[in-house]
């Protein structure tokens, strides 16, 4: 099992690489806004690809062009390097 964070590590990784997630319920949560609906579309489809090929998927939520994508080791119970990683792809895709 993948080994949990501290809030420092986890503090550290948002002001050094992941500046637009925030933590929110043992989550990692970043909104997207999307120029268009389908272009919001792509975004989940790109994700939904690089989360398959690393076997770890996030939580997203679409709401007309707005994603919010939400990242945690649910079976760990919280955050983990797995996430970071995850939310690094995330951000790599929304550009």
């Amino acid at each position: 099992m993948a080994e949990l964070l501290t809030d420092d590590q986890i503090d550290l990784a948002i002001r050094d690489h992941l500046p637009q997630w925030k933590v929110v319920d043992k989550e990692l949560v970043r909104e997207v806004k999307a120029p268009s609906f389908l272009d919001g579309i792509r975004l989940v489809a790109t994700v939904a690809q690089l989360a398959e090929s690393m076997n770890h998927h996030p939580d997203i939520d679409i709401r007309y062009t707005t994603i919010t994508f939400r990242v945690t080791t649910h079976d760990a119970g919280g955050i983990t390097d797995d996430d970071l990683v995850l939310a690094r792809h995330i951000d790599t895709a929304a550009g």
